[in-house]
């Protein structure tokens, strides 16, 4: 069992899912973040309208899973994000389980 986290735009949400129904990921869990590129902390702190947002709309998805369906997943990845038009891949890391309950 790993951790599987992954990080994109909203506007990927939709193709994220398919991606995890097409590896046999059924459970998995996900918070709304705000994402930053290259923004120096004075930059973050400089903002004179502090009601405005200064990341972008971005999704973190988790799930705690087996290696196979982590494999097909990054390989679902890989080609999505060889195929894209923006510059917001989906990003996926792995986290090895050392204990759990």
């Amino acid at each position: 069992m790993k951790l599987l986290i992954v990080t994109i735009v909203d506007e990927f949400q939709k193709e994220v899912l398919q991606l995890f129904k097409k590896s046999n990921i059924e459970s998995y869990s996900g918070s709304d973040i705000e994402g930053y590129k290259n923004a120096s902390p004075f930059m973050m702190n400089s903002n004179w309208f502090p009601s405005e947002k200064g990341g972008a709309e971005s999704i973190m998805f988790f799930s705690f899973t087996e290696d196979e369906k982590i494999d097909l997943f990054f390989n679902l990845v890989l080609e999505f994000n060889q195929n894209m038009e923006t510059n917001n891949p989906i990003h996926a890391i792995v986290v090895p389980i050392e204990r759990s309950i």
